[in-house]
């Protein structure tokens, strides 16, 4: 199938079916703009394909807007994940995936989606680095990365970062003395965390200290980043990143 968007002046998305044939939307989804252009995209594929029932439609989403707001976190605030789940299903792709969603909220939200795998990113990354141990960040991600891990047949060393009379302090369950770490995750917005626990590897002994992410925002902080971290991999699901401390891989 081919297709024209048009996008005018005040900034409304506009769809045009050129040639017939199955439906294929591979969009970053980072943004409401995105997920319209789907929409319209799907809509008048819909009313073009009305003598046809058995083509097929795809949505592939490579950073999803939103999936951080997997709940409300204060009373009074809106269900965002809810919204955009909610929109999404309305346009009724037949398959929806999703690259590392941050939890698994996003696919119990959106109908019949499922998980596109980062193994292969992390396995570029673990190979470039030479087989470093990997770094779980928090309990969150503890199970994918164990994974992962598994899959490598790689080390792991958990982490996590607890309050001690109030003030945050990481914790490092294992021996990372003379070690090259890789900590593995979904994505990093500011990255906080990994500088405080890149520090804290460094204080324990390891002599570089890496990060894989899937999805590489880095909306602000990074410079701080880049002066705890040695190297920074992810794929451009959310953007492409213009800079010799990030290795990326293409997704789009």
């Amino acid at each position: 199938m081919k297709y024209e968007i048009t996008k005018f002046k005040d900034n409304q998305v506009a769809s045009k079916i050129t040639k017939e044939g199955d439906l294929y939307v591979k969009i970053r989804g980072n943004s409401y703009e995105d997920l319209f252009i789907a929409a319209s995209l799907k809509e008048a594929w819909d009313h073009n394909d009305l003598t046809n029932k058995n083509r097929l439609s795809k949505l592939e989403i490579l950073c999803l807007i939103g999936q951080r707001s997997d709940r409300r976190f204060n009373p009074g605030e809106s269900f965002d994940l809810k919204i955009i789940a909610k929109f999404i299903n309305q346009m009724k792709f037949d398959e929806v995936s999703i690259l590392h969603p941050h939890s698994p909220i996003t696919l119990a939200l959106i109908d019949g989606s499922k998980a596109i795998d980062h193994y292969e990113f992390v396995e570029q990354a673990f190979s470039t680095l030479n087989n470093p141990i990997l770094i779980s960040p928090d309990a969150g991600a503890y199970k994918t990365t164990h994974e992962i891990a598994k899959r490598l047949q790689a080390s792991l060393v958990p982490s996590n970062k607890v309050r001690v009379n109030g003030e945050p302090m990481i914790r490092v369950q294992g021996d990372v003395k003379s070690k090259v770490c890789l900590i593995v995750d979904d994505l990093a917005d500011g990255g906080r965390t990994f500088k405080y626990l890149a520090d804290e590897l460094k204080r324990q002994g390891a002599i570089e200290v890496h990060l894989y992410v899937s999805h590489g925002q880095f909306n602000h902080g990074f410079i701080e980043l880049k002066e705890s971290l040695d190297s920074v991999f992810c794929t451009n699901s959310f953007r492409d990143i213009e800079d010799s401390f990030v290795h990326q891989y293409k997704v789009i």
